[in-house]
């Protein structure tokens, strides 16, 4: 009699609680108006079983923020710290998943740094200009917690028997809730269009990261740019409108990168390394254990100008701007397959010399961020065509700061164009580990003799090479060069190897 009571019992408990369950489940999910929650209550009082092994039972909704320290993730190619350049959001801003947080640079390239949160900005670790670490806090992002409905275990502990009414605990009262419906602008009231705004109710005007570089860099307030973008989206086409518009205005507030400080400066600045400027620092003191060894020569370009003006419309057409770059690093890579030496670096421990098979030859490069040195990858595989399309391509990256760190590494030989500046010789700095460089001067028109004695205008430049004297020798450097020569002043006989 006893097995039967107790079976009969506890089968009534576990409909009771299943319903429970299901009650609680409609209540806080469907958002069941009130009406409808009495006529459950009613329903779930009414069953037939005795509640009496219920102690209590707790239902509750717990939410909650958190406040998530946002980390600058490694960029990798063993980068351990960056420059903020620019911030996109501030304190009080709130962001989304895949949102802009902030741009920085390293000395391989600039990244755009996105939030992985939905949330609110708390705090900033760093200003601008300033070195942010990989590893360590970028932001702080007060992060809503998903709703939880938690449900404590029900303590059965045998009691007087009770009626249902008397064993359950006043529920909380339901939240209010807001229906929507269509009929809901009954007034006829304009709906406003979307407008972005961040921190204090600032205004955003949604772009790029390069159209805001191109905007800082002269001082255009992006608001009163007219977008032609979709959403009020402002395109770079806009502000390169909007700055030739204004230009005869603008033009004397442009920032000048000659002049640092003003003229009128009445005390000493101190500024602490950053960016490139700490990159070059580093750079030149590992150069200072390698052995230079120098070597110069002049190299007559009459032939090589004259096919290039030949050849330059017919780029032109192709969509690209032919210099005498490709000619240079197709020259220098043919040199290279004979004289690999030159193609090489030293290990780590200095102890063994890597033939590299690829010529990934650098290419100095003067851009408004300073110094750069992008590599064009495969040389030897390429047509001079190909190279000239990816200088172009390296050259738009430069002038926007989006050089990527996979053009700036892998550098296996380097030739610095000085003459674009105005330089007639150099005296190139290896950067470990790689071996050689070189450094060319500008082009001249100049008289010289011809074989038969007639004076005579010709187009020559001064090459500048820098060699490590550890594992090349003069006489290596001398033929290499003397080879790459030919193959300038003489470009045609570039055609009978050229892959």
């Amino acid at each position: 009699m006893a097995a039967v009571f107790t079976k009969v019992y506890s089968k009534n408990i576990y409909r009771a609680f299943s319903f429970s369950k299901r009650f609680f489940y409609n209540v806080f999910e469907s958002r069941l108006v009130s009406e409808t929650t009495t006529n459950c209550l009613s329903k779930f009082t009414s069953l037939k079983c005795q509640p009496s092994y219920f102690r209590r039972m707790h239902t509750s909704l717990k939410c909650h923020s958190e406040i998530v320290q946002f980390k600058l993730a490694d960029i990798g190619e063993g980068i351990a710290e960056v420059q903020i350049t620019e911030w996109y959001v501030k304190e009080g801003d709130i962001v989304k998943e895949f949102d802009q947080v902030c741009e920085v640079k390293s000395d391989k390239a600039s990244v755009t740094i996105t939030s992985r949160y939905n949330g609110v900005i708390k705090k900033l670790y760093y200003e601008t200009d300033e070195e942010a670490y990989v590893g360590k806090p970028l932001v702080d992002i007060e992060v809503n917690s998903e709703s939880r409905q938690t449900t404590e275990p029900i303590t059965m502990i045998p009691e007087p028997v009770a009626t249902a009414s008397e064993t359950f605990e006043t529920l909380p009262p339901l939240p209010k809730m807001q229906v929507s419906s269509a009929n809901s602008n009954k007034s006829n009231v304009p709906l406003s269009p979307t407008v972005y705004t961040g921190y204090e109710g600032r205004s955003i005007v949604p772009t790029t990261p390069a159209v805001r570089k191109i905007a800082k860099e002269n001082q255009i307030n992006l608001s009163d740019v007219p977008a032609t973008g979709k959403d009020g989206r402002v395109l770079k086409e806009d502000v390169l409108k909007f700055i030739e518009k204004h230009k005869s205005d603008s033009s004397t507030n442009l920032p000048s990168c000659s002049l640092p400080f003003s003229t009128n400066q009445t005390e000493d600045k101190i500024l602490p390394l950053k960016g490139l400027q700490k990159v070059m620092f580093k750079t030149m003191q590992a150069s200072l254990s390698i052995p230079h060894f120098g070597y110069c020569d002049e190299v007559d370009v009459t032939e090589l100008t004259q096919l290039r003006k030949d050849l330059k419309e017919l780029c032109k057409e192709r969509g690209v701007k032919l210099s005498f770059m490709p000619f240079f690093l197709k020259a220098a890579s043919m040199a290279l397959l004979k004289y690999p030496i030159l193609n090489a670096t030293l290990d780590a421990q200095q102890t063994n010399v890597i033939f590299k098979k690829s010529h990934n030859i650098g290419v100095a490069m003067d851009t408004k961020d300073g110094l750069l040195v992008p590599n064009i990858k495969e040389v030897q595989l390429k047509s001079i065509f190909e190279i000239c399309e990816e200088l172009n391509r390296l050259h738009e990256l430069g002038m926007k700061g989006k050089i990527g760190p996979t053009d700036m590494l892998g550098t296996t030989f380097t030739i610095s164009n000085i003459g674009s500046i105005g330089g007639t010789y150099a005296h190139p700095v290896i950067s470990p580990p790689q071996v050689a460089i070189g450094a060319l001067g500008k082009i001249q028109t100049v008289p010289r003799y011809d074989s038969n004695g007639n004076l005579v205008k010709v187009n020559i430049f001064n090459v500048s090479w820098s060699a490590d004297h550890r594992i090349i020798d003069g006489a290596t450097m001398a033929r290499f060069s003397n080879l790459w020569k030919s193959h300038l002043e003489n470009p045609f006989s570039m055609i009978l190897d050229l892959k």
